[in-house]
């Protein structure tokens, strides 16, 4: 059953330098994990409550690999300048 993982921006970015770091090395984490992006920063319309000031949504084959990929040495390491960079909310979920 697929997962999917969405990531929202919650405020601005108050640190760009880490925001940059954390783009780079982000992509460097992929590697053989099984996720395909499916939003990364579109334009969107809020049409009920308050906005995010950005969306990513990523899709995994199954929860255990979105798991594997988030807790992994290499993401958790790209997560950290995220965490300096900007407030974000994360959340899996299991698809249909």
């Amino acid at each position: 059953m697929p997962a999917f993982m969405i990531f929202t921006r919650e405020g601005e970015i108050f640190n760009q330098a880490e925001m940059d770091i954390y783009s780079k090395s982000n992509r460097d984490t992929i590697g053989d994990f099984k996720l395909k992006p499916l939003v990364i920063y579109g334009d969107m319309e809020t049409l009920e409550g308050e906005a995010p000031d950005g969306v990513v949504l990523l899709e995994f084959p199954t929860v255990e690999d979105a798991k594997t990929w988030y807790h992994s040495p290499g993401y958790q390491a790209a997560a950290e300048h995220r965490k300096r960079g900007a407030n974000y909310r994360v959340i899996l979920v299991e698809g249909v």
